[in-house]
């Protein structure tokens, strides 16, 4: 049976997650620190170069890729160990399981693996009891997230309450280094549908999955609210036209970029026309005092 005693673990879940996410910013901001030293480096060597110092440029080039290395070298670690972490407090070994009766975390294993969630579009999100709810959780954990979620709706025996974990997904054309991928994305980083028949359980079992930081409603300390049929339709039904994947080419009109190979390696150059059918773009490069448009492939610029 459920009860609405607080989890024991919540507040150490809690603080190790926050522990994890400042780790995280952390390597992010040394990541952006090491750029950022790359970007002024550059500049200096330059400098040095076109007052034929090249002593000094080389003597830049070997500080810059020492501070480099020892900033990327950190946010490595630092990101390996928010990783960790994250899965320590996320798993429980199998040794330490407890009985059916009392909370689980996750049991590894105890459930046999499921099969993909098919399409939403393929299956109807109207079929059988229960409203759809939306549930936030910590961005980048949503997979863990379901996961212990639905391991927990199995070990509490909650499957007459609560019926479907769902993330939203879309296929995403990604062009990288000229070349077309579509990738899959979720639609809403940070939150999950569920579909469920609302009370104190199933509420209790929801919210007290790890990584859960709690339902979104309409003001704090008030009931959650359900989506709308309307608002199912929009994120759950996949229309026809709506299945193309969404394309995301890194580059817009008006982004001033470097030419990295061809006859204008070296030249910066702002895009005036992108193609991106052919992975091509125009670029605006000052020759001789004047603009010439010159038609590139995504691969032979890079953003300044």
């Amino acid at each position: 049976m459920v009860t609405d005693e607080q989890n024991p673990n919540d507040e150490e879940l809690r603080d190790a997650l926050e522990a994890a996410a400042v780790l995280d910013d952390d390597a992010a901001r040394r990541i952006e620190v090491a750029t950022q030293v790359a970007d002024a480096a550059e500049a200096a060597e330059d400098q040095a170069v076109a007052e034929g110092d090249f002593a000094a440029a080389e003597r830049i080039d070997q500080e810059a890729d020492e501070v480099i290395s020892e900033l990327i070298d950190e946010a490595v670690a630092e990101a390996e160990t928010a990783e960790e972490i994250v899965d320590t407090e996320f798993v429980m070994p199998a040794d330490d399981a407890v009985p059916a009766e009392e909370e689980v975390v996750v049991v590894p294993d105890a459930v046999p693996e499921a099969p993909a969630e098919p399409d939403a579009g393929r299956r109807d999100p109207f079929r059988g009891p229960g409203d759809w709810y939306v549930v936030h959780t910590y961005a980048g954990y949503e997979n863990k997230v379901k996961a212990n979620l639905e391991s927990r709706i199995h070990t509490m025996q909650m499957e007459d309450k609560i019926f479907r974990v769902h993330i939203p997904m879309e296929d995403v054309m990604e062009i990288k280094s000229g070349k077309k991928q579509v990738v899959q994305k979720k639609v809403f980083p940070g939150y999950l549908l569920v579909k469920m028949l609302y009370d104190n359980d199933s509420w209790y079992v929801v919210r007290n999955t790890p990584g859960v930081t709690g339902f979104v409603s309409a003001g704090t300390g008030s009931k959650p609210t359900p989506l709308s049929k309307r608002e199912v339709e929009k994120i759950l039904v996949v229309k026809k036209e709506e299945q193309k994947p969404q394309v995301r080419l890194g580059f817009e009109e008006g982004d001033v970029v470097r030419i990295v190979s061809g006859p204008f390696a070296d030249f910066n150059g702002t895009i005036s026309e992108i193609n991106p059918d052919q992975a091509k773009l125009k670029v605006l490069v000052n020759i001789f005092d004047r603009e010439t448009p010159v038609e590139l492939s995504f691969d032979q610029v890079a953003k300044v």
